[in-house]
């Protein structure tokens, strides 16, 4: 028993969000770092909510795996109605 093992540290997810608009920022900007068009990847996993349309590059597929794909959805329809529309979304938090 003379030996001492070393402990192996084991991470997963280490990158933690703070909002679903943080999350879809981080997520574009590595699909874009890996050379694929985050609009069409983006859009591949809400629809299909296969996860491999989102790289692994930086954590990015871990990351948005944590959020649910409504809240997603309900996020960028947001973004879109606020910027488009000017204002706020009824119904909005």
């Amino acid at each position: 028993m003379g030996e001492h093992e070393k402990t192996g540290v084991f991470q997963v997810g280490t990158r933690h969000l703070r909002d679903v608009e943080e999350a879809l920022r981080y997520v574009y900007d590595a699909l874009v770092e890996r050379g694929y068009n985050p609009v069409d990847q983006i859009v591949g996993y809400l629809v299909s909510g296969d996860p491999t349309y989102i790289t692994s590059h930086k954590d990015a597929r871990t990351l948005i795996r944590q959020i649910e794909r409504d809240r997603l959805l309900e996020e960028l329809v947001r973004c879109y109605v606020r910027t488009t529309m000017g204002g706020t979304p009824a119904g909005s938090r």
